[in-house]
């Protein structure tokens, strides 16, 4: 049951729309929290909640250095009895602003499924983002056993007229052993995904439509998450707020 867990990708707290909703606390510190709902909680493509909405929230320290910590949580679904119906994810890190078009962001997750701690990982992450552009990789070593996945992305984003921001993902989630096997036996131990988001802040409320997508068959799916409509194409819906 844990391979069906090691998916998740928190998603960006440091977004800066959110930043500048930050609540000051001091000259120093400032608190940034946000609360999302999604028609689909979908994780480096793949859905985890069985394609059913998800609320989800976050809270984040962050200091004048750069410096940040937080945590973040979400409503979950993986089927087959699972006793856990949350992810509950740590994090720290620092956020460097090296100029007005380029920074660097490092840092560590700690992800948790209260009630089934046996599914609970980490990982290490770097994005670098400049003029629009970022590239990014977070990596894990402790998904049970000697198991280790590496997953990386390029995206872009930008602005398009009445203030509609754009922006392309492509990602590959590459295991160090084989997990994935088709329907003639053929296994492999990567996959690739994308997202296509379309966003915008209207009525104080931040809206986004998403197509996501993964290069993973029926088949291949249904195998290793146990459903074969979890990794397919689907257009997602969410709007979220900071305060």
């Amino acid at each position: 049951m844990k391979q069906l867990l090691n998916l998740t990708l928190v998603s960006a707290v440091l977004a800066p729309w959110s930043l500048a909703q930050a609540i000051t606390l001091n000259d120093d510190f400032s608190l940034a929290v946000e609360a999302a709902a999604l028609s689909d909680y979908r994780s480096r493509g793949i859905s985890q909640t069985q394609g059913d909405p998800a609320l989800q929230g976050s809270v984040t320290l962050l200091h004048s250095s750069g410096a940040y910590a937080g945590v973040w949580s979400s409503n979950v679904d993986f089927g087959y009895g699972s006793n856990t119906r949350q992810e509950l994810d740590y994090f720290a890190g620092y956020y460097w602003q090296i100029n007005d078009d380029i920074a660097l962001d490092v840092g560590y997750f700690d992800y948790t499924y209260p009630r089934q701690n046996g599914l609970n990982y980490s990982e290490y992450y770097a994005e670098l983002s400049a003029y629009g552009a970022r590239v990014g990789s977070y990596y894990s070593d402790d998904l049970g056993g000697d198991q280790s996945m590496l997953y990386s992305y390029v995206g872009y984003g930008f602005a398009l007229p009445f203030d509609v921001a754009f922006d392309l993902r492509y990602g590959q989630a590459d295991y160090k052993d084989p997990l994935w096997i088709s329907a003639s036996g053929h296994s492999r131990d990567s996959y690739d995904e994308w997202e296509a988001k379309l966003s915008k802040e209207m009525f104080s409320l931040n809206w986004s439509l998403s197509y996501v997508d993964t290069d993973l068959s029926e088949v291949e799916c249904a195998n290793y998450m146990g459903f074969d409509d979890v990794c397919s194409a689907t257009v997602v819906v969410g709007v979220s707020t900071s305060f």
